[in-house]
Formats: structure tokens, sequence, C-alpha cells
């Protein structure tokens, strides 16, 4: 029988940096704390199938990841098939305060990468995995991971010229 979880202590060491991922990828903490409840729900509904507990913490950023992609999936189709748009999400007051001009360009440059480039960037540079890490959480062969985090940072460099002129 092979050795259970500790989801308690899983949960307090990882839950922040999780949330802190799924933020980046979803851009709403509320929609991100649902997205990181529902990774760890999920793993201790399937603990009892993961053959090596070591693995857990890998388990759950891809669960995350995935959690993301289908929660951004869903919100895509509502807007599309109901045509009703979520209130604009405007960043606290003091943003501007807490975050130099030039962190809030690239903050915005990021958010308008398409899906996968910011998933790799915000994996890579935000979360500090590796190409491999980087490849299992999203489910993608490291070449992908490569090419992507390539056009990535060569898109985010065009949007922070443009954003400079």
């Amino acid at each position: 029988m092979p050795a259970e979880v500790d989801l308690a202590d899983l949960y307090a060491a990882h839950h922040l940096s999780m949330v802190r991922l799924a933020r980046l990828l979803v851009d709403d903490l509320a929609t991100a704390e649902d997205v990181v409840q529902d990774a760890f729900l999920g793993l201790h509904r399937n603990q009892a199938t993961l053959r090596d507990p070591g693995a857990a913490v890998g388990y759950i950023r891809q669960a995350v990841v995935n959690q993301a992609r289908s929660t951004l999936r869903r919100r895509r189709t509502a807007r599309a098939h109901l045509r009703v748009a979520e209130p604009d999400v405007a960043p606290p007051a003091d943003a501007g305060l807490l975050l130099s001009e030039e962190h809030q360009q690239v903050l915005q440059a990021v958010r308008r990468l398409p899906e996968r480039q910011r998933e790799v960037l915000v994996l890579r540079f935000w979360s500090g995995l590796s190409e491999a890490e980087i490849a299992q959480a999203m489910g993608v062969s490291r070449g992908t991971v490569k090419s992507q985090a390539s056009r990535a940072m060569k898109t985010l460099q065009t949007y922070l010229e443009e954003a400079r002129s």
C-alpha cells in the first residue's frame, strides 16, 4: 500500500504559491482561490492512486494549470454564447503606488500574451520551474516549452517597445 500524502502539510506549504500561480493565469483572485481549492480537492479524491507521494506538488501544480485553462475556456464560452460580459476588475486603488511603472508595463504585456505563452512565462519566471517541470505541469513536451518561451519573449519585447514609444 503506497504511503499517503499529508494533505494538511501539503496545503500549508504550497497553498499560497499555488494561488499566486493561478492568479497569474486567471487574473482574478477569487477564481484563483477556487482553482486551487479544486486542485487540492482532486488530490484528496485521488490520493489513493498517487504512486509517489513526492510527486504530490507536481500533481497539484498540473491540476492548477489545467483548472485555470478550464476556467478560462468556460468564461470564453459563456461570453460567446450568452453575450454576458463580466464586469471589468479594476486593479486596487494603490496598485500604482505598489508597482513601478516598468513593472506595471511588464504585467500588462504578459496579460496580452496568448494563453500558452503566458503559462510558460508564469511557470518559468514567477514559479521558478525548470523546462521539464513546466512540460509536466502543462502536459506538453520540453520542445514545446522552449518554443513557446522563445515566442513569448519576442512578443513581450515587441509589446514593451510599443509601450515605450
